[in-house]
């Protein structure tokens, strides 16, 4: 892990939105929302989701953390039959950006240490570009970002490094100069096979021991992440 970090990006959900806090109560109404009352075919929804509807959390393989956002509604599909996939993919995304978003410090105010050290930033997410534009601009920081992409982007998904190396590209930096921060293993696989630095945090289901082997670092969350990179 040596060289000098010219860029910072970072995964959505799980990184700058806490996961649970974000998508637990979120997740149960979507479900019995779907569901229409009946709360049996919710509770299938849930288990196939990797989600603990009594907990309001979500397993660490579950699909929603690892895969992206069309992959989820294939899943949801054979539940609700009566849907379109392309309707419900756009519901989804409707009713996600309508979530209550919970971030793990006060991101403005981390931003501006970003920009003191004159670190463009971007966001690569398994959720639609749409949904990112929408949450960031909920959050009041959507301009502060070179580069917004999610999975409909062009560039596919994550683990593949092609988004993450759009942003590299955008930014003129070569992959070594960029740190990839996320909470799940695909976030860091993606980092690896982009050759980018690969930096765990622990706001998403995932425990350190699941990051650790993957990561180069292992931080608490992204409000560390100063302190981290003066100390290198």
């Amino acid at each position: 892990m040596t060289g000098q970090i010219k860029g910072l990006l970072f995964d959505k959900d799980g990184t700058l939105l806490d996961f649970d806090a974000t998508w637990g109560q979120w997740a149960a109404g979507f479900f019995d929302d779907l569901a229409q009352g009946d709360a049996g075919l919710s509770a299938r929804m849930a288990d196939a989701a990797g989600f603990n509807a009594a907990s309001r959390t979500f397993h660490p393989d579950s699909p929603v953390i690892a895969d992206t956002a069309d992959v989820v509604i294939d899943l949801l599909l054979p539940f609700v039959p009566h849907w379109e996939r392309q309707a419900l993919l756009e519901y989804g995304n409707e009713k996600a950006a309508q979530a209550e978003l919970v971030t793990p410090c006060a991101l403005p105010e981390l931003f501006d240490r970003f920009d003191a050290m004159g670190l463009p930033l971007g966001i690569a997410t398994n959720d639609a570009e749409s949904s990112a534009h929408a949450h960031m601009r909920t959050l009041g920081v959507e301009t502060r970002f070179a580069r917004i992409l999610g999975f409909d982007s062009g560039f596919g998904g994550k683990p593949a490094p092609e988004m993450l190396l759009a942003f590299s590209d955008h930014c003129g930096f070569a992959p070594s100069e960029v740190a990839m921060v996320g909470d799940s293993t695909h976030d860091l696989h993606a980092g690896r096979n982009a050759g980018m630095i690969c930096v765990g945090v622990l706001t998403g289901p995932a425990r350190r021991a699941d990051l650790e082997p993957h990561a180069d670092v292992v931080l608490n969350s992204i409000a560390d992440i100063p302190h981290w990179l003066a100390a290198r």
